[in-house]
């Protein structure tokens, strides 16, 4: 089993965008899944929006971004990322969403999602917001 860690970027309207730079720059395959293509749409003018995305090259680079909607806080610089854990192996990724539960706050607890087989986000004591998810595999176009 493994599992990798990858930056997630935080962006209001941005993350394509931000992606597709990341891609000019770094090389690798776009996967980009709107609100809308999540059928998790909150808000009209946000069902374009990334709702998860990703840059990955043959080199080893990754990055992952997504657009935080409207009725979410944010402020740039404030909260400009997350630390992503995925897996392939949802027994693995639940032991080490048991482990990081333990005191934190869960914002969405791990459970089947739209566009993973599991996912959940939670803030760890120390303030570290942590992603955690099965790699559900997209059409990278």
């Amino acid at each position: 089993m493994s599992v990798s860690t990858t930056p997630h970027l935080n962006f209001r309207g941005q993350a394509r965008a931000a992606l597709e730079f990341y891609q000019s720059v770094f090389g690798g395959d776009l996967a980009a899944i709107t609100y809308a293509d999540a059928g998790a749409v909150t808000a009209a003018d946000e069902a374009d929006q990334v709702m998860w995305g990703q840059v990955s090259s043959e080199a080893g680079f990754r990055v992952m971004a997504y657009d935080v909607p409207a009725h979410t806080d944010w402020e740039p610089g404030a909260n400009p990322f997350f630390v992503s854990v995925r897996g392939a192996d949802a027994e693995e990724v639940a032991g080490y969403w048991k482990k990081l539960a333990d005191g934190s706050a869960v914002a969405v607890p791990l459970a089947p999602a739209a566009w993973a087989p599991l996912y959940g986000m939670l803030t760890d004591r120390f303030g570290v917001t942590w992603v955690l998810d099965v790699e559900a595999r997209w059409d990278a176009s």
